[in-house]
């Protein structure tokens, strides 16, 4: 098994504290996307979820339908304990998400999809599809730029639009206007329709 499928490398990142990616809150685009929601009820899923800042967030603005799944205990153990008072609104799953089934209204990507080995990106298009409901929408925040050795590993615009084209419509990306400073101009926000 590749290292960065295994559970046992994600939940020693967390358990040893080595998360340069952890902001310590929610994302600023992922926020202001949430923000603008009406429908409380929808469906949503948070694939490697990490420290679920997105789903503690939705959990205060009042969302009651959120599944997040990560590989790591570390992580998956600590939101089942922070969220025990709001258990009915929120399923936290320790697994791989390449086996997760079901279907959802909106799938929110925040550092999964750079933390996952490149060579499974078209497996990540593919599933994230067969995961949403007919109209569901992908919607997040990926790199627009590279990194030496990985994770996380990087990307582009043109290669994310080749590699979702094939499975996805009304594909909207574009440089986030609302990035976090150290990541200002290195990041894209998209949405992508079923």
């Amino acid at each position: 098994m590749n290292q960065f499928l295994s559970g046992e490398y994600w939940n020693n990142r967390y358990l040893q504290q080595q998360t340069g990616w952890d902001i310590g809150n929610v994302s600023t685009p992922l926020k202001e996307y949430i923000d603008q929601l009406t429908d409380k009820d929808c469906s949503i899923l948070i694939p490697g979820g990490g420290n679920s800042y997105e789903a503690l967030y939705l959990l205060e603005q009042g969302f009651t339908d959120i599944t997040v799944i990560d590989l790591a205990p570390a992580v998956t153990e600590k939101l089942k304990q922070q969220t025990v008072t709001n258990a009915d609104k929120i399923k936290i799953i320790t697994g791989d998400f390449f086996d997760l089934e079901g279907q959802y209204d909106l799938i929110l990507e925040q550092t999964f999809f750079c933390a996952i080995d490149p060579e499974l990106r078209k497996q990540y298009v593919i599933k994230m599809a067969a995961l949403l409901k007919p109209h569901g929408k992908l919607v997040g925040v990926l790199f627009n730029r590279s990194f030496e050795g990985g994770p996380p590993f990087g990307g582009n615009e043109t290669e994310y639009n080749h590699l979702f084209s094939s499975t996805f419509r009304h594909i909207r990306m574009e440089p986030c206007y609302n990035s976090i400073p150290p990541r200002v101009g290195s990041e894209l926000f998209i949405v992508m329709r079923k």
